[in-house]
């Protein structure tokens, strides 16, 4: 097993990092906090033609056939500039479920305008329970009228606002067993008796609403997989998001680190920052192979990266501030910028002590 990196895949990275410095420093994050969209138009087209927004989509849907390590990489560089906008709802959780499942009409049309940046898409999970377990989705689809209606809530809906379309899963089948009897729905954000509310989020360049649906009509077309069946994919793409988060952390806490060493030379400090990064590091990485790889260890492996991640790049982000001193703490200084992106992901598709549970069920064969 060569965990070493390809040629293609460090220049990717490496441009990324080049693109990203150019366009995306902190400045520019920062007029992004109160942007009624939050993110550039203009940039967000360079990066389709880059390829970016169809990085790990089929070649047949214009995009590049990519895996998750490649996807990872890219996230780490987004984490490293904090880069505001919704490539992580679009790409990893719409992207990755409409790759799995979608049929191929639905990705020939929803897909190919991601890839191209003329649609912005999301995916919506999070009801009342905060946790992301299928028993916490009990937003209602009833059948109808040729599809289905919807009613219901989801909370903390990445970028929402501007998306043109939203991944809903709701339960069709209310007596069914918890991670039985839910659909997958492909919901247009203009339909009628969609209502958007934004919400704080510490991260202000993360954008996310409540989206509430009163008696929503989703045609029989925009299922996506089957009826009753999407809890499989749908634990396969927060799995793979996981990942993703994690990646972000590093990303953050790596840029952390290195601030730091450039400031303050405390040696034990930067050493324990190092050895956590690096850890950090190794474990997105090998999650994200064992994702591509479709490994049997892949859960495990994704819930040891968030867990560890999330711990670790809180205690860097933390550090980096501390060795900065009094003006690390300041709204002038860019730390908390990097700090709130890691805080932001820290509980998202599960916190660190969730996926110790996770990771302990797996062991334990269960």
């Amino acid at each position: 097993m060569d965990f070493d990196f390809t040629q293609e895949q460090v220049a990717l990275r490496n441009s990324a990092r080049e693109f990203l410095s150019a366009k995306c420093n902190t400045q520019f994050v920062r007029t992004m906090f109160d942007d009624p969209i939050g993110y550039s138009k203009t940039m967000w087209k360079e990066m389709a033609e880059l390829g970016w927004l169809g990085l790990t989509f089929p070649e047949e849907n214009d995009g590049l056939g990519l895996g998750m390590v490649e996807l990872s990489m890219m996230l780490e560089e987004m984490g490293r500039a904090v880069f505001p906008g919704p490539y992580f709802s679009s790409v990893l959780l719409a992207g990755s479920a409409l790759t799995k499942a979608g049929d191929k009409a639905q990705k020939q049309k929803y897909l190919n305008a991601i890839s191209s940046g003329d649609l912005v898409a999301t995916m919506g999970v999070l009801e009342q329970k905060p946790n992301w377990e299928p028993d916490a989705i009990q937003m209602s689809a009833q059948a109808g009228g040729g599809g289905f209606v919807l009613n219901g809530m989801k909370r903390f809906v990445p970028f929402a606002h501007a998306a043109d379309v939203m991944l809903i899963p709701a339960r069709t089948s209310q007596n069914a067993e918890a991670s039985q009897g839910i659909s997958l729905f492909l919901v247009d954000t203009k339909s009628k008796g969609v209502e958007m509310s934004a919400m704080k989020n510490i991260d202000l360049t993360s954008k996310a609403s409540e989206v509430r649906f009163n008696n929503v009509m989703v045609p029989e077309e925009n299922i996506v997989g089957d009826v009753d069946a999407a809890w499989p994919v749908l634990k396969n793409v927060l799995q793979n998001a996981a990942v993703g988060a994690s990646a972000e952390m590093l990303g953050c806490a790596r840029k952390s680190m290195e601030m730091s060493v450039e400031y303050a030379k405390i040696k034990h400090k930067l050493a324990d920052m190092l050895v956590d990064v690096e850890s950090s590091h190794a474990a997105v990485y090998y999650a994200a192979w064992a994702q591509d790889a479709q490994s049997d260890d892949a859960a495990l492996a994704a819930s040891v990266a968030k867990a560890y991640t999330g711990d670790a790049s809180r205690k860097v982000c933390g550090e980096a501030i501390q060795v900065h001193g009094g003006i690390g703490f300041t709204w002038d200084f860019d730390l908390h910028l990097w700090f709130k992106r890691a805080k932001y992901y820290e509980p998202m598709f599960g916190d660190a002590e969730y996926h110790r549970e996770m990771a302990a069920r797996v062991l334990a064969g269960s």
